[in-house]
């Protein structure tokens, strides 16, 4: 074989091998750029796509939170590896798979809490090489428990105490009057239960025959659900 011979053999390997390389290491991962809503209790669905499209049951798929080293879920070699999530996501997740031909994976994940609020990483992997897409999921909660004390009047007015708990995140809350308008809290609090699930305080003071009626309101910020009450104030 001539010199040119040679040099077309050695051109034709390489371009081989960057062919091969390219198709199973050259790749970015897509999804969702907006936050997630999902409800508390619910179940969430997340998606993330190779681009370009391509078959990816030999790749590691591997979802997780804070920790590369600890997944939320994990799927190798084609397989689904339950025993390597962490422990609060056991039999929590499904990683379906019906795309996965076309490099599209969907996590789904039950029953969710207010811990799982955040931020999720799905990462495909071949090799040493891996690419990642970020999706921001969102837990909410809105409460239609709502309850209003009156203290005993004084020379002072009439003390109301409104107390809401089962929201999330810490929603928006105010005291309006019969016309709408918002009427300036005395005190404000807030503390969070074993569930991370925020309980509501707001006071009022009100000077005698100020107003006829009072109305505490709560919105979650996030979805934009109202939950009020209101109380008649007798002269």
């Amino acid at each position: 074989m001539g010199t040119t011979g040679v040099l077309a053999a050695h051109y034709v390997v390489l371009c081989f091998l960057q062919m091969v390389a390219l198709s199973s290491a050259q790749f970015t991962v897509t999804g969702l750029q907006r936050p997630v809503l999902a409800p508390l209790g619910g179940n969430v669905e997340l998606s993330c796509q190779l681009s370009p499209p391509q078959q990816a049951q030999h790749m590691e798929i591997r979802w997780f939170r804070n920790r590369y080293t600890e997944p939320v879920h994990l799927y190798r070699n084609g397989k689904d590896l339950h025993g390597e999530t962490i422990s609060k996501y056991v039999e929590r997740t499904e990683l379906l798979k019906d795309a996965i031909g076309e490099g599209k994976v969907t996590l789904r994940i039950f029953k969710l809490t207010a811990d799982d609020n955040g931020a999720y990483h799905c990462v495909f992997k071949v090799g040493e090489f891996y690419e990642e897409h970020i999706t921001e999921v969102k837990v909410t909660a809105a409460s239609s428990d709502i309850h209003v004390l009156m203290w005993p009047p004084n020379i002072k007015g009439v003390m109301l105490e409104c107390h809401s708990g089962g929201w999330f995140p810490q929603p928006h809350m105010e005291w309006r009057d019969n016309k709408g308008n918002v009427i300036t809290a005395t005190s404000k609090a807030h503390s969070q239960d074993e569930n991370k699930l925020f309980n509501m305080k707001m006071t009022l003071l009100i000077e005698a025959s100020s107003h006829r009626s009072v109305t505490c309101y709560l919105q979650n910020l996030l979805t934009h659900q109202e939950e009020s009450i209101s109380i008649v104030l007798s002269e």
